[in-house]
């Protein structure tokens, strides 16, 4: 993510010009055309782990506001060994924010800034027209109003998910510890494994425990790492007066790579005011029954405000 040569900077330029073309929205008033260009090469997340688990995140793009005014939305290059880097029509001292976004549901169309991370505000940002000013690596939080309804990183042998009375198999933890295939990181040394075989060809599986539902409208987000060679769906299970109501929510497809998923469980609680409480279902069969299957999932969150 570092600024190479002049070719560089002249398909930097390009692409900055179409950008902010589409996506900005603040204006400076004034005659300036010379703009101060900022870099930012990556947002880290900073968790506590005993209490917001690991600090696994997926921050794909950055929503920028000059002086509370929406400048535009920027996205990390796919090629980490270059910044996200925007112009400003500004000069002198502004308010700069810079709010953390990600991919609602895994999808591109529904990039949004991530309501539970803190934006990153400068209140007094020293615009310099001409130049790009480099900012490294910024790190953001959860915010202090967040609650964590379920978390399960599989670091403990007693899971939180059960398997249902029709699964094949079971969901287990990685062995042994610091298994290459798991989700490894100073606060991971294990994932959750489903192996799907000829003779273990379907899996069931839901959250041990139900969680209550919130008011209609209030934002609740699981997040989930996985690498898998076969599809899952995730789902809810939804207790709605004296109905248990099955939601199919998204298929995680087939990824040689650890990915990192947000999904917007609020939008469909909300659908069922009356509901008492809702669990998280998995559930995966087989695609080719000459061969097996590996699914991994670790850092399941579920997150509101």
């Amino acid at each position: 993510m570092r600024i190479g040569s002049k070719l560089y900077y002249f398909s930097v330029g390009l692409l900055l010009v179409s950008l902010y073309a589409v996506t900005g929205c603040y204006k400076f008033e004034g005659d300036q055309t010379v703009p101060a260009y900022i870099s930012i090469q990556a947002i880290n997340l900073n968790t506590y782990y005993p209490e917001e688990g690991t600090n696994s995140s997926d921050i794909i793009d950055i929503w920028v506001y000059v002086d509370d005014g929406l400048l535009g939305v920027f996205e990390f290059p796919e090629n980490d060994s270059l910044p996200a880097v925007f112009p400003v029509l500004a000069e002198g001292k502004h308010k700069l924010e810079i709010r953390p976004g990600i991919k609602l549901n895994g999808i591109s169309s529904t990039r949004v800034p991530y309501p539970f991370y803190e934006p990153i505000i400068f209140e007094e940002f020293d615009f310099i027209r001409g130049t790009v000013q480099p900012l490294g690596n910024l790190t953001t939080s959860y915010l202090g109003t967040v609650n964590f309804a379920w978390m399960e990183d599989f670091e403990q042998p007693g899971l939180s998910i059960e398997s249902t009375t029709w699964s094949d198999t079971v969901i287990k933890r990685t062995v042994p510890e610091n298994n290459p295939i798991a989700f490894l990181s100073p606060d991971s040394r294990y994932s959750g494994v489903i192996n799907l075989t000829f003779d273990k060809k379907e899996y069931g599986g839901n959250s041990f425990n139900s969680f209550e539902t919130q008011t209609p409208g209030t934002v609740i987000i699981m997040e989930l790492n996985f690498k898998t060679n076969n599809y899952i769906m995730v789902g809810l299970l939804i207790r709605d007066n004296y109905e248990v109501i099955e939601k199919d929510l998204l298929i995680l497809n087939q990824c040689d790579e650890w990915k990192k998923i947000y999904i917007n469980l609020g939008a469909n609680l909300s659908l069922h005011p009356m509901a008492i409480d809702y669990k998280i279902i998995f559930r995966t069969g087989l695609e080719n029954a000459s061969s097996e299957a590996q699914i991994l999932l670790d850092n399941i969150k579920i997150v509101y405000r």
